[in-house]
Formats: C-alpha cells, structure tokens, sequence
C-alpha cells in the first residue's frame, strides 16, 4: 500500500517491508543477514514501483488456443546503481526485473563539505529509449542523488524514478527544490539528520553495513 506524503514522495508502507526494515535497523544485525534482508526488501519495492509500467499486447500461442496476451512495452527498463551501497537494492530489483538493463555511477559524499564527488559513471548506451530507475538506500543530505540525476537528465531517458530505504525530511526537501517531475519512494521518512550527515533513527552506513566494512 501507497501512502501520499507530497506529490513527489511516497512511503511505501507494506507490513512486509516495514518488518524487514526494523530488522536491518537493530545494530545487531550482522552483514550477511543485513544484506538478505535488503535483497528482500529490494523485491518487495521492486513491484510497487513498477505498478504504472506501460504494457502492449502481442500474440501467443498456449497449449490449448491462440491469445492476445499483455508484455511490458518498449525497450522496458534500466536500473542505476548509485555506487557502492546501491548495489545492495540493484540485486533484489534483478530478480523481478532480470531483463533491465544497469548502469552505475560513482559518487562519494566529501567528508567536511558533505558535497557530492563523482569518480566513474557508466551506463547502458540505449537508456534514453528506457524507464530508469535510480537505487540507493539512504536519501540523506540528497546531494549525491542530485548530481547523479543531473547525469542522468543528461542521456534524456524516457522517465526517471529514484528508490531508497530510508530518507530524511530534509533530503526531501533538497532533492524536490531541484526536480519536480522525478518521484522518490522511500520504505521510510525518518525524524532528521545529525550534525554529520547521518539519517537518525536510521541504519547507520549502509554500505558498511552491506560489505561489513568500517
């Protein structure tokens, strides 16, 4: 279930994702757990993003008759990793989508000026002809969002969505200032950020907790 937090931002509020969630959060939670789980949320949110996918009709035949069936239409999809965390959502959004296409971009967050730095980027050559969907788990100062969705703006595709695990009310509100026609979903909306960056309550480095790394 969908629930409307603005026009651009919605909570994908599933009591399935939401258990997994608390799950991940909960500082117990070691790496190879943490990583399934993410898998599994990944899957969940995979098909409620999805939901408004165009479909066309083409012929087939099943053992028994000749019908007109519905199949995605177009050249489908490509999913970007936002490297490297991204990676950990990229795999579970395979599993539903194993035809889609995946492009990653590199960008780490400076230390001190928390801007975001960009240091590889490579995607499908054909992506202005899909719907792309941008991953990456934490939407927090939304600085590396925004500048991967300014390289992606960049190849035109068809449409773009971004997808995270948790978001802070002030990434938010910094990714929508700067686009008002890409949509953000989110397994949460959580209180704030701290003095250093970090969504609270959160999860902590996603990606450290991913790779089990410091």
């Amino acid at each position: 279930m969908l629930i409307l937090m603005e026009d651009q931002f919605q909570v994908i509020n599933h009591p399935l994702i939401q258990h997994k969630l608390t799950l991940m959060r909960d500082k117990n939670t070691g790496s190879q757990e943490f990583r399934r789980l993410l898998r599994e949320i990944s899957m969940l949110m995979a098909y409620e993003v999805t939901r408004d996918t165009q479909l066309t009709e083409i012929e087939i035949e099943t053992p028994l008759e000749k019908m007109t069936a519905p199949v995605i239409d177009g050249k489908k999809m490509a999913l970007v990793s936002i490297l490297r965390a991204g990676n950990g959502i990229l795999e579970g959004m395979l599993e539903i989508l194993p035809s889609a296409r995946v492009g990653h971009i590199g960008l780490y967050r400076d230390p001190k000026t928390l801007e975001a730095i960009e240091y590889y980027c490579k995607l499908p050559t054909d992506i202005e002809h899909r719907d792309v969907i941008v991953v990456d788990p934490m939407l927090a100062t939304a600085h590396t969002a925004v500048a991967a969705m300014k390289k992606l703006k960049e190849r035109n595709p068809k449409s773009i969505k971004f997808v995270c695990l948790v978001a802070s009310p002030e990434g938010v509100k910094e990714f929508t200032s700067h686009f008002n026609d890409i949509p953000v979903y989110a397994a949460s909306l959580d209180r704030q950020l701290n003095e250093k960056g970090y969504i609270l309550p959160g999860l902590g480095d996603a990606g450290d907790r991913i790779y089990g790394t410091k």
